[in-house]
């Protein structure tokens, strides 16, 4: 039987734009194509953890427009359980204008729209989705007091808090929040917005998780991209190795890197374990052009890791 995942965060119409390097400041680079895309942090996520088995129920907004409807289908296609998505018709919904160069590197600009709009009557609309809930994944492209509200009913229901902290806060975190969250998720340019702590090498990769743990948390995994993980609680910090494979975009791994540690760690697996399971999503996901349709199933992680077990 499948364990119960909410997601509660933003859903956008990725347009991607593929040239040899990304634009400098005032630069107009010619591209190589164009795609769309369903995308956003938390639709993305949502989607990552339907295909990774989950019973997955997403909580936002999109518009009442076209690209709402290409989001909700592309939702159920995944298996998401869309019963508390609303149709704004006050605003568009949200649009991600994305830029990826021949490394697999990315520059991303979010028009929020609906996304922008999410509100605690939303997640009070839906007080029935946190009925045998394991675990709440969130992000923060919707509004901050609207994801401290999330946390807290899903933290007041006994589920499991997962935040990645993306795109980096641009102003303090509540000191709560540290108390209730059982995993945070950033990568190195949102844990430098969380402590102020440049992350350069693993030297200073440890001094920001440390300063995380300082302020609180309970257990950080810092994402570093082709470095892979690094792993912080209080009673010790291990690094996981990325799995080597042929980026070609790397949009949306951190998305498929948290859905997979939440669903493993829903699931019950240890946090070491649940970390090596995200790093594969997250290595996978690179391997393939898109967000949503980037993120792997559980078939593919597994396999995926069967045919690496000297990483494990």
């Amino acid at each position: 039987m499948s364990v119960k995942v909410v997601v509660v965060g933003s859903a956008n119409m990725d347009m991607v734009a593929f040239a040899p390097k990304l634009p400098a400041p005032g630069e107009t680079v010619l591209g190589t194509r164009f795609e769309m895309a369903c995308g956003g942090k938390g639709a993305n996520q949502a989607v990552a953890c339907a295909r990774l088995g989950a019973e997955t129920w997403f909580i936002g907004r999109v518009g009442a427009d076209a690209f709402g409807d290409i989001l909700l289908r592309s939702f159920q296609e995944a298996g998401v359980r869309i019963n508390f998505v609303r149709r704004d018709p006050e605003t568009s919904s949200g649009v991600a204008l994305i830029f990826v160069d021949e490394q697999g590197q990315n520059e991303i600009v979010v028009a929020p729209g609906a996304n922008g709009r999410v509100s605690n009557e939303d997640i009070d609309n839906a007080q029935n989705v946190w009925q045998d809930a394991k675990a709440l994944l969130v992000q923060f492209e919707i509004p901050l007091v609207t994801v401290g509200y999330a946390i807290g009913e899903a933290s007041r229901h006994g589920a499991l808090v997962i935040v990645n902290p993306a795109p980096a806060p641009r102003e303090p975190l509540p000191d709560e929040w540290f108390g209730l969250v059982d995993v945070w998720t950033p990568n190195e340019r949102e844990i430098e917005g969380l402590t102020g702590i440049v992350v350069a090498d693993m030297e200073s990769a440890e001094r920001a998780v440390k300063a995380m743990l300082d302020k609180g948390a309970k257990a950080v995994v810092l994402t570093l991209g082709a470095n892979g993980s690094l792993l912080a609680t209080p009673e010790f910090i291990r690094h996981y190795p990325a799995f080597p494979v042929q980026a070609v975009d790397a949009t949306a791994a951190g998305d498929a890197f948290a859905a997979a540690l939440t669903v493993r760690l829903a699931e019950g697996a240890p946090l070491e374990e649940a970390v090596i399971f995200a790093n594969a999503a997250g290595a996978l996901a690179c391997t393939k052009v898109g967000a949503q349709p980037s993120m792997p199933t559980r078939k593919e992680v597994e396999e995926f890791l069967r045919e690496h077990p000297l990483l494990l």
